[in-house]
């Protein structure tokens, strides 16, 4: 049976997730915009920062980032100067992790959605005499409706299955940065094998599920606008 500990952790993962989903579409989409649509030369060097987090392990991300949210990191030490605490083995902390971790994630398809929308419907727009944001609101976001569903579920299932991040980052503090991946590892280090069961089941078919809907809505998406 899963323990109030494993329920506890269970409820963090999913506000952890929640509020990085929630951040990264409010940042990633004004980003992914300005990248479908700029033609800056140099557009290449942000692009790959971006991407970082695929091919970095997420242990040298998440040591990077506890130097910086310390006490003796230029984050940690600005905030004591506010008369804040460091953010490392915070859940702030865990959340600003969780926010660059996944950032190409959601970025990335949204990039591509803008970018496969073109320039056409917006400059018939324009001949309509509507202006820069009405065209965004009226046009981009209806029409980029699928790649929205598909950067929110990816960008909450890939923070769902965090581990090297947050291990670095915030440890294992029960009820503040205890996600469902640490709680996991605990079991099994535990040899408690039916909690590990139970909690790595509830992840995959979440995952599972998650990725069935991206997939049948895109699906979806494409027969009807052919």
């Amino acid at each position: 049976m899963l323990t109030q500990a494993d329920l506890t952790a269970l409820l963090l993962t999913l506000q952890l997730a929640l509020c990085t989903t929630a951040i990264l579409l409010v940042l990633g989409t004004p980003l992914a915009w300005w990248l479908a649509r700029t033609q800056w030369r140099f557009k290449f060097l942000l692009e790959t920062l971006i991407a970082m987090p695929l091919v970095l392990p997420p242990t040298v991300l998440g040591f990077y980032l506890l130097l910086a949210l310390g006490p003796r990191g230029f984050v940690g030490s600005f905030m004591q100067t506010l008369g804040g605490e460091p953010l490392a083995f915070t859940f702030t902390g865990l959340v600003i992790g969780s926010v660059i971790y996944s950032l190409p994630f959601v970025v990335q398809p949204l990039q591509d959605t803008f970018h496969n929308i073109g320039k056409r419907p917006l400059e018939v727009a324009a001949t309509l005499r509507a202006g820069g944001l009405d065209r965004f609101l009226t046009i981009v976001l209806p029409l980029a409706k699928s790649g929205f569903i598909t950067a929110s579920m990816l960008g909450f299932a890939h923070t769902l299955g965090e581990f090297g991040v947050v291990l670095m980052l915030g440890g294992n503090i029960p009820g503040e940065t205890q996600v469902l991946s640490i709680a996991i590892y605990g079991h099994v280090e535990s040899l408690e094998y039916v909690q590990a069961h139970l909690l790595s089941a509830a992840l995959l078919i979440l995952s599972f599920f998650m990725l069935l809907t991206v997939y049948g809505l895109r699906g979806r998406m494409r027969v009807a606008s052919m």
